[in-house]
């Protein structure tokens, strides 16, 4: 038998202090595996996935509070299989998955926030970004000639403050949503330039993964240390209390995803949630119901 008992993850190993300045070469990219097999490591997330599926359920009847969970990293990382696999034991009734590609011409007549604002969580559902607002300062800021094509008034679009302006924003929003009852989890997957190569190579090698792959995607890592200082910096200005970052070592794909699901299993398990309390008017109906169903 395995001996789940020993394994712990502490989802703050991987937390990013509010304020922190952060150095990515200095983040590892793949950490000692929590499972020493493929046997122990199906067993360990099946059973995150049967504590999340109790404590969805238990979210759901609270309908107290939302959940968003928001998933960033570079191309190859593993966010779709991540959520894919860390989700996969959620009741579909409950939870929604939602793809941020390229902007829409709808969505560049609005603000930055509106597109993803639109698709919020509601209180007893779970929200998942697969990208977010939060590439407006991530692949904006690697490319700002993006920022022409936005519209925006001639003030707003100076390049030396509309990142601090819009981490001002993003940190607002964030606020504004904790403050009634939406938790946020942020969830960077920490991806190495040589395993990125790797993931690559196999998209080409694999005919069933060939649709994965695009051109652009090898354009975008010439841009690598780029958007690592897009990171950087985004992490020290919108990583706090109520929102926190996490990054997560994404090299070991397994690894990377047990780690993720004690991550939400944590931000879960901090709810104050309650099953709805039965009136006792309520009560009497029901026992009423009952002997006529026992007749």
């Amino acid at each position: 038998m395995t001996d789940k008992s020993k394994i712990e993850i502490n989802s703050k190993d991987f937390s990013v202090p509010p304020g922190k300045k952060v150095d990515l070469s200095k983040w590892p990219t793949i950490v000692e595996s929590y499972a020493k097999s493929k046997k122990q490591y199906k067993e360990l997330l099946h059973q995150h996935m049967e504590k999340l599926a109790s404590l969805q359920h238990l979210h759901y009847a609270s309908h107290k509070y939302a959940l968003l969970l928001i998933f960033q990293g570079m191309d190859g990382a593993g966010k779709d299989g991540a959520i894919r696999h860390v989700m996969s034991g959620v009741n579909p009734e409950g939870c929604e998955v939602f793809s941020f590609k390229q902007p829409s011409a709808e969505e560049l007549d609005h603000d930055f926030l509106w597109r993803t604002t639109c698709r919020l969580p509601e209180r007893g559902r779970i929200g998942i970004f697969n990208r977010s607002f939060y590439e407006e300062v991530l692949v904006v800021r690697v490319h700002p000639e993006i920022l022409r094509g936005q519209g925006l008034p001639v003030e707003l679009s100076d390049e030396k403050n509309i990142w601090d302006q819009r981490y001002s924003s993003i940190v607002d929003l964030e606020k504004h949503l904790h403050r009634n009852g939406t938790q946020i989890v942020k969830i960077f997957l920490h991806l190495s330039n040589e395993e990125q190569r790797k993931r690559f190579l196999a998209r080409i090698d694999e005919p069933d993964k060939n649709w994965k792959f695009s051109t652009s995607d090898i354009h975008e890592r010439k841009y690598w240390k780029h958007y690592m200082k897009a990171y950087e910096d985004c992490f020290h200005e919108t990583s706090t209390h109520h929102a926190p970052w996490y990054v997560v070592p994404a090299d070991d794909k397994e690894n990377a995803r047990l780690i993720v699901s004690q991550i939400v299993l944590d931000a879960m398990a901090e709810l104050k949630m309650a099953y709805p309390r039965t009136t006792e008017k309520r009560r009497l109906e029901l026992l009423a119901i009952k002997k006529l169903l026992m007749k």
